[in-house]
């Protein structure tokens, strides 16, 4: 993986202000991607070809240097999707339960952020960490799904205490809402809560509400 870098046109880098985010590079990941760059959460090779097949792309990846450093991996928003396992299953990240608003077929779900990841497997390189690579893959992602003319996208946000962020992979609701988003609900994730207090990522003391409340959130590109 290190050092490979697929040609495209897309690839660019970040226009986030002076910090590490704003020298990486991104760009889509395409199906010439499988197999180079890492895998984890994708799912199988077939339902990965297809996704990229329907979508044009399966994620954005960011690059230091020609080396893989993060991956925000999207799919297309399906409200009845549900995962049964909860929060060990990447489907988690497009299950939003019942009572969600009406959107267009053209949605597009973001899935899990995976900052500082050089290579498959759970390890990830701290120093990747707070740089604002999160929002830079998320400001790419927007923009490749409006060029794409994708009429919206759905996003659930994780709670703000940064270690509960980096054990799901996800970015806060102030990070969407800066970016156009409406939360549009809410609820506190009671398989989280729990898996947060066994890992001692929060103190015993922490209110639910606080460490593992999740929600909606949405943009709408046409109305």
């Amino acid at each position: 993986m290190v050092g490979y870098s697929a040609p495209d046109m897309t690839d660019r880098p970040s226009s986030t202000g002076d910090t590490l985010a704003a020298r990486l590079r991104y760009r889509p990941m395409l199906a010439a991607d499988i197999g180079r760059v890492p895998m984890d959460c994708h799912g199988g090779h077939e339902a990965l070809t297809a996704r990229i097949a329907d979508l044009g792309a399966a994620g954005i990846l960011a690059f230091d240097d020609g080396r893989h450093v993060g991956q925000l991996q999207f799919r297309r928003h399906r409200a009845e999707l549900r995962s049964a396992e909860g929060i060990w299953n990447p489907d988690y990240w497009g299950d939003f339960g019942d009572g969600q608003p009406s959107l267009p077929h053209a949605t597009l779900g973001i899935f899990c952020y995976h900052v500082g990841q050089l290579t498959d497997g759970e390890e990830r390189d701290a120093r990747y960490f707070g740089r604002g690579i999160g929002p830079a893959l998320l400001d790419h992602a927007i923009a490749w799904a409006q060029t794409r003319g994708f009429e919206a996208m759905v996003a659930k946000c994780t709670p703000p205490h940064r270690p509960v962020m980096g054990f799901m992979g996800g970015q806060p609701a102030s990070v969407y809402a800066e970016r156009g988003f409406e939360r549009v609900s809410s609820w506190v994730d009671r398989q989280l809560f729990e898996a947060v207090l066994e890992r001692d990522l929060v103190s015993r003391e922490s209110e639910s509400e606080a460490v593992a409340q999740v929600g909606m959130c949405v943009r709408r590109f046409h109305r």
